[in-house]
């Protein structure tokens, strides 16, 4: 009997363990996503208005901050 529940509480756990992986690599994919449309952005602001027009730098300050909210 007590085997058996040991054996439960080992299989359950495993499965929680599971699905969090699971979650915390969709979040981190997501993140990815969101990174990467910054940088594209920054990208397109540079080409069309220059290194250090105004529009460029919005772009970086967002970059900046879709990065930290993805790093806590």
């Amino acid at each position: 009997m007590v085997n058996r529940l040991l054996r439960l509480g080992s299989v359950s756990g495993l499965a929680m363990l599971l699905v969090a992986g699971s979650v915390s690599a969709s979040a981190a994919d997501r993140c990815g996503k969101r990174i990467h449309k910054a940088e594209m952005n920054l990208q397109q602001a540079v080409s069309r208005h220059g290194e250090h027009s105004r529009q460029a730098e919005k772009r970086r300050r967002e970059l900046d901050k879709v990065r930290e909210s993805c790093h806590r």
